[in-house]
């Protein structure tokens, strides 16, 4: 005759799933209480079984080297029924379970008691139970012990569950922490960064040069600010449209930052203008650097992806840090009083101070 359902089977199963037991490993602090029940009952056999949707999974065992089995034939499928100890004296002399093929095969069950292991709110999970291969019974003490025992499983039970609900809980905290670290940098990085080019813009440049150039900046050291302005870009877009004009400046960008090493960095100033920080560079080291960023723009056809071949030039400008400034200010209307020299000299051109 096949086991009924517990009445609430679909919310024990989801209940006994919360737990997070199933198919854990071996843990002494249920070993030790299956030990126990093993002794007090004095049974050969005995477990800590839980009972889930088609099998019978033994969180600990003593005397049994099955780790579960069918729920069809498990005798704790009808021990969760009941809500106190269930005894079985005598399997051979008790119909419901004289022709199982636990009791007609191995381990040969004559003798089987339980006590369920119940939530606070009710649900019977499983059992702990003691086998013998001969009949017997349990005297009250007992079946007190028993009944105590179960507690302890369940209190076992419970603390293995919040202890899961922790690590879980810290792991969330973990993923949420990344999440919002990523998010924050993505927008740190939107921030600084210039919808059109991609590159940085003019509040990475002020905090960058700010903290660069602080007084009290332990690691403070020579810097060149490369300042340059397209030349005539205005009749560029008025020949090919905004759209493209914008292409163009991104074109330009990226020709420069081809050029720049991983220290340094390239800023739209606003418009046609561009900044290029050189930290760590004096006016030697990045002369050579400009004369290269303005004869690869002058070189370059832009547009070329749109079957044009667009000419630009650029005028540069080059101001030093500590030689013709000494902080941001300063050093940003030194490389803009050069930048107009070199207008004023013919355009795509350098002037830079004669301080040698």
């Amino acid at each position: 005759m096949k086991t009924p359902l517990p009445k609430n089977e679909t919310e024990r199963l989801n209940v006994l799933k919360s737990f997070q037991i199933l198919d854990t490993p071996p843990e002494p602090s249920y070993d030790d209480i299956t030990r126990l029940a093993s002794y007090v009952c004095e049974t050969p056999i005995a477990l800590i079984s839980l009972v889930d949707s088609d099998r019978l999974w033994f969180k600990s065992r003593i005397g049994l080297n099955l780790s579960e089995a069918s729920r069809e034939i498990a005798f704790c499928a009808h021990a969760i029924l009941q809500p106190d100890i269930f005894v079985v004296p005598d399997t051979r002399e008790d119909q419901r379970f004289a022709d199982n093929p636990l009791v007609t095969g191995e381990p040969q069950v004559r003798f089987y008691a339980a006590a369920p292991l119940i939530t606070t709110r009710g649900e019977a999970l499983g059992t702990i139970c003691v086998i013998d291969q001969v009949p017997k019974t349990l005297n009250d003490k007992q079946r007190e012990l028993l009944g105590s025992l179960s507690r302890q499983v369940m209190v076992q039970l419970e603390l293995h569950r919040h202890i899961q609900e922790q690590e879980r809980q810290t792991r969330l905290m973990e993923e949420y922490q990344k999440t919002l670290k990523e998010t924050n940098t993505r927008l740190e990085e939107a921030v600084l960064t210039d919808d059109v080019t991609g590159f940085r813009n003019t509040r990475f440049l002020h905090e960058y040069l700010g903290d660069y150039l602080a007084p009290d900046n332990v690691s403070h050291r020579k810097i060149s600010l490369v300042f340059f302005d397209m030349d005539d870009f205005k009749r560029a877009v008025d020949a090919h449209g905004h759209l493209m004009g914008s292409r163009m400046l991104r074109e330009v960008a990226q020709t420069v930052h081809r050029l720049l090493g991983p220290e340094d960095h390239l800023v739209r100033y606003g418009g046609d203008e561009f900044i290029v920080l050189l930290p760590g560079q004096g006016r030697k080291e990045s002369y050579p650097k400009v004369v290269r960023m303005k004869n690869e723009i002058h070189d370059t056809p832009f547009l070329h992806g749109e079957n044009l071949e667009v000419r630009l030039t650029a005028s540069f400008s080059l101001a030093t840090c500590p030689d013709d400034a000494t902080d941001l200010q300063q050093l940003l209307a030194v490389a803009d009083h050069y930048l107009f020299r070199s207008k004023e000299k013919g355009k795509d051109c350098i002037t830079l101070s004669e301080i040698r």
